[in-house]
């Protein structure tokens, strides 16, 4: 089965590089530029099982949005990710820069690949 993974950044060159990473892994990707929209994607697509999110993003961090989805949607996963943080406040987190084994790694880890 397929997992189908939210990745959400506000720099559009990572979030492209996110998602290229991820289908070369076989997820199916859906991609957000911030908070807002990414909610709106989880409210009209019951199929994203995971959401992986930049914690530095202006207007709602990762933090944030990483809460809000696990009150909309129970059992998702989530991975956040950061250069400059170290705290995930209890949800796992991948420092950036990465290459997509690191990323493929600590999926394998916390969320399950796709």
């Amino acid at each position: 089965m397929t997992r189908s993974v939210l990745v959400v950044d506000d720099e559009p060159l990572i979030l492209e590089l996110l998602a290229d990473m991820l289908k070369e892994l076989d997820c199916d990707v859906w991609t957000a530029r911030h908070g807002a929209e990414a909610l709106q994607l989880l409210e009209r697509n019951a199929n994203i099982d995971v959401l992986l999110t930049d914690v530095n993003m202006p207007g709602m961090s990762g933090y944030e949005l990483a809460e809000r989805a696990r009150r909309m949607r129970e059992g998702l996963g989530v991975l956040l990710l950061s250069g400059r943080e170290s705290n995930g406040h209890g949800y796992p987190m991948i420092r950036k820069p990465f290459v997509r084994h690191e990323l493929e790694a600590a999926m394998s880890r916390t969320v399950g690949l796709c």
